[in-house]
C-alpha cells in the first residue's frame, strides 16, 4: 500500500484544515527537537560506544595456502 504525491497533498491538507498550520508547525519542530535530542543522547551513550568497539572489529582471514590446488 504506497501513497501517491496527489494522495499524500491531500492527507495534508485536510490535516491542515482540522488542526491548522501553527499547530501543525510546533508539532514538527517538536518532533524535530525529540530527533535532535536522541541523536545526541545517542552520541553521547558511554555504555553504546563500548558495544560499538567490539562489533567494529575486522577479522581479516587469509586462505590456506598449504592445501593442494586441483
Amino acid at each position: 500500500m504506497g501513497f501517491g504525491i496527489k494522495e499524500l497533498i491531500i492527507i495534508f491538507a485536510i490535516v491542515a484544515l482540522l488542526f491548522g498550520t501553527k499547530k501543525i508547525k510546533s508539532v514538527g519542530s517538536d518532533v524535530g527537537g525529540w530527533i535532535k535530542d536522541f541523536r545526541k543522547a545517542m552520541k553521547d551513550d558511554p555504555e553504546r560506544s563500548k558495544d560499538q568497539e567490539k562489533t567494529e572489529r575486522v577479522i581479516d582471514v587469509q586462505p590456506d595456502t598449504d592445501k593442494e590446488k586441483v
